[in-house]
Formats: structure tokens, C-alpha cells, sequence
């Protein structure tokens, strides 16, 4: 990231991305230095921004957790219960599939205000039903607004809580949906706010 005492000034471009428009901002640090990708996905600053996300709790599996997404303030809101009951335990919120090449990134970067509860930020690859789901777990701090940076190599393969063998690393090129969970075996009410989501490439910082 640019420091506080930086001046260089640097082209900012939009480009369409399916799920609606993006910010491409690129910026060098240094002279002479590459290129740095950063592709704002979501900015929940408009109310618009949470129509392609529905959610998916585990009554898809005979359980009662309850889960909403909305805007509120400047913000989506991730809020619901979790219950244990018939074998439950989870609530989930992702967007509609549509393909997004994020070719040159190497981490996402999310910020959100949570409940110290832990949560992930999942990402699918492929629109199928059975299609993998890549996922990387977070702590929140109860009240605080927090900057959290999710390199892709954190992402882990799974299918309905369990870890993938001889599946390939999370691609960028190839992301088809994003999300958010919480399963963390504690029954009880949560809520995570989220500012925005991007992808950024980290040039080793």
C-alpha cells in the first residue's frame, strides 16, 4: 500500500466484471516498480450492491439456523442464529455465480465489523452444485472494524465441512462466486457488517 507520506499520483480506470462495475486502481510504489492490481468486488457503500447475494443455511440439510442479508447504513449486514439442532450448525451467504478473472491478485482483502465470533470467506471456482468450496476462516473483534487480508494460498478445498484431496489450488482466473459462513460448532445469535471486498496482489508485503 501507498504510505501516508507518498504523493505520486496514480490511474484509476473502471471496467465491468460481471457482477457489476469494479474499481481497478493500479498503483507502482517505487520507480520502476510492477504494477499493483487492486479489483474492489463489492463496495456496500449502495444499497444495490447486496442484490446478487442470496443466502444458504443448513435447513438445505433438515436444520433450523436463520440467516438474513441486507444493507443497512452504508453496509451489508450478515445476521441470523445458529442452531444445532437436526444436525445443523451452519448459515452461509454468497453471490449468484458469474465468472470474474482476477488474474495478478494474490489475496483477498475484506472489511468488516464482527461479534468476535469466527467466520469464513469462501469462493467457488465452478457454477456446479457439487462444485468445490474453497475457504479461509477470519476472528472478528467484537465492535471493531478490522481490514483483514486473506492470501489465496490460505484457501482450503472443501465439500460440506470436509477437506478436498487431489483438488487444485484456488484459482483467480477462474472465481465464480464469493461468501460468507459461520460454523463455528456455537449455537447463538451473529452479525457481521461488511464495508467492502477486494482483491489486491500483496508483492510479497
Amino acid at each position: 500500500m501507498l504510505s501516508k507520506n507518498h504523493t505520486m499520483k496514480v490511474p484509476i480506470n473502471f471496467i465491468h466484471v460481471g457482477w457489476g462495475t469494479a474499481l481497478l486502481a493500479l498503483s507502482g510504489i517505487n520507480a520502476g516498480s510492477a504494477p499493483k492490481p487492486d479489483v474492489r468486488l463489492f463496495d456496500f457503500s449502495q444499497p444495490d450492491a447486496v442484490r446478487p447475494w442470496r443466502v444458504v443455511n443448513d435447513d438445505v440439510m433438515g436444520g433450523v439456523s436463520t440467516s438474513q442479508f441486507l444493507w443497512k447504513e452504508g453496509v451489508a449486514v450478515f445476521k441470523g442464529t445458529v442452531s444445532l439442532e437436526n444436525n445443523g450448525g451452519f448459515a452461509s451467504v454468497r453471490t449468484q455465480p458469474g465468472e470474474h478473472d482476477l488474474t495478478g491478485t494474490d489475496a483477498f482483502v475484506i472489511r468488516v465489523r464482527g461479534d468476535g465470533r469466527r467466520y469464513k470467506f469462501t469462493v467457488r471456482t465452478e457454477g456446479r452444485y457439487n462444485a468445490a468450496l474453497y475457504q479461509a476462516s477470519f476472528e472478528t473483534r467484537q465492535g471493531e472494524w478490522q481490514e483483514i487480508k486473506l492470501p489465496f494460498s490460505q484457501f482450503t478445498p472443501t465439500w460440506r465441512g470436509r477437506i478436498l484431496r487431489d483438488v487444485p489450488p484456488l484459482d483467480p482466473a477462474k472465481v465464480n462466486s464469493v461468501g460468507f459462513l459461520i460454523a463455528d460448532k456455537q449455537a447463538g445469535p451473529f452479525r457481521l457488517e461488511i464495508g467492502w471486498i477486494r482483491a489486491t496482489r500483496s508483492n510479497g508485503e
